[in-house]
């Protein structure tokens, strides 16, 4: 490892952190965040990073807005002690499904907080698995969009799934799926997916594909309420599937999303370790798979002046 590299984690990422750091053989930063009574937010840095490359981690889920504060407030002490750079690692990276103007009057929130990163003081960002690929190109500083594909698969391949086939949520999401079929050496099916407000809530209305006596997985970026992975499984068991079993980068499981699953016929859902402040405990469902290996290979291979995108070849 590079002597000048200190990893901080913010207070929504603490447990992914540390893991991050056994990773890589180097202890956590000393920092500390503290909350007033009327909601603000302090952030300190206990060490001397004059010169040194930091990493700051920090999720931005659970609060959303409390939490990327929080990361802003971060870079911005990172920089004022005068670290010779700040890499904000974002494990799950809120708003960005706001990254059109796709109705009259609204903001592109995306583009928002990929200013007040950049204002910050931020020289690069890492993050996971961009709902919108194309948020990259809002900032004009390097973006490392990780991939949770490898390391799912690899979970997934482990339990020795008979007969398995990927099914894509939605035509939006197909390519992405194809990806896991691709890795996973399975066929493919795609569900039709229909959102008609900003409710968090779809409907799956028809199938493309044969599941019949097949183990089915759907893949998707996120869920948030859950409805999309229930609609589709019922859909999917209707159709013949054997079984159905879920995977996601990001679950976010937003109240009452843990219970609709527990009560879902979906057999398992996986879901990486990037949102840490649930709302509430996670159902027996869920098998949560770390990607803290993958974030301290990212950042050690930054760190090293090293190629990333080897890392999903």
């Amino acid at each position: 490892m590079a002597d000048d590299l200190l990893l901080f984690a913010g207070s929504a990422s603490r447990r992914l952190g540390q893991a991050v750091a056994e990773y890589l053989g180097e202890p956590l930063g000393h920092s500390e965040t503290l909350r007033f009574s009327e909601g603000n937010l302090f952030v300190r840095v206990l060490e001397n990073v004059r010169g040194r490359d930091t990493y700051i981690l920090q999720g931005t889920a659970f609060p959303a807005n409390d939490n990327f504060m929080e990361l802003l407030f971060w870079i911005d002490a990172l920089k004022r002690a005068s670290a010779a750079s700040v890499t904000a690692v974002i494990p799950y990276f809120t708003y960005t499904k706001g990254d059109k103007k796709d109705e009259p009057r609204v903001s592109i929130r995306a583009r928002v907080c990929a200013d007040a990163i950049e204002a910050a003081g931020a020289d690069r960002v890492v993050t996971m698995d961009l709902h919108a690929p194309q948020v990259q190109g809002f900032f004009r500083l390097p973006v490392d969009d990780l991939h949770a594909l490898p390391v799912l698969c690899e979970a997934i391949a482990a339990k020795d799934l008979g007969d398995l086939v990927v099914v894509a949520p939605d035509s939006g999401f197909a390519k992405k799926a194809r990806l896991w079929a691709n890795r996973l050496g399975v066929p493919l099916a795609i569900a039709d997916k229909r959102r008609v407000d900003h409710t968090e809530s779809a409907e799956v209305t028809e199938l493309i594909g044969s599941v019949e006596g097949c183990t089915a997985l759907v893949v998707d970026d996120f869920t948030i309420s859950g409805g999309t992975l229930i609609d589709a499984a019922r859909v999917l068991m209707d159709r013949g599937a054997a079984s159905v079993y879920a995977a996601v980068s990001h679950g976010l499981l937003a109240p009452p999303a843990a219970e609709r699953l527990a009560a879902s016929p979906i057999q398992k859902l996986f879901m990486t370790d990037t949102v840490e402040t649930q709302p509430g405990p996670l159902p027996d469902k869920v098998e949560v798979v770390s990607v803290a290996g993958l974030f301290g290979e990212a950042i050690r291979r930054i760190a090293r002046r090293e190629s990333i995108s080897v890392l999903f070849e």
